[in-house]
């Protein structure tokens, strides 16, 4: 007598076995070689404290492909970078880095 598996046991199968193999933890090392940063912020007055407080989460490219925002809707963004995303801005460094961010990248 031959046994013959339907095709629904056989995926059943599959199924039942496939998060075993998926939860299996990778071994090794993986390392990723990112290209150079080669975007710059444009110089200007207040440039340093954009590196500075920026830069740890964002590139200037991030910032250069915004479209140009008026001084309230910079302000607006550097408020909610301060404040709920937690970026570490001084409270007396917010004017200066909406007005570089308004002079540089602002409404003309």
């Amino acid at each position: 007598m031959t046994m013959r598996i339907s095709p629904f046991i056989a995926m059943l199968g599959l199924v039942l076995v496939s998060p075993l193999k998926a939860a299996t933890p990778m071994t090794g090392t993986v390392s990723i070689d990112l290209p150079p940063q080669t975007a710059q912020f444009k110089p200007g007055t207040g440039v340093d404290l954009v590196q500075k407080d920026c830069l740890i989460c964002h590139s200037s490219e991030y910032v250069s492909t915004q479209p140009p925002l008026t001084a309230e809707q910079w302000r607006g963004e550097v408020v909610k970078m301060k404040k709920v995303m937690g970026a570490p801005i001084e409270d007396s460094n917010i004017d200066a880095i909406v007005n570089y961010l308004v002079t540089q990248y602002g409404k003309k």
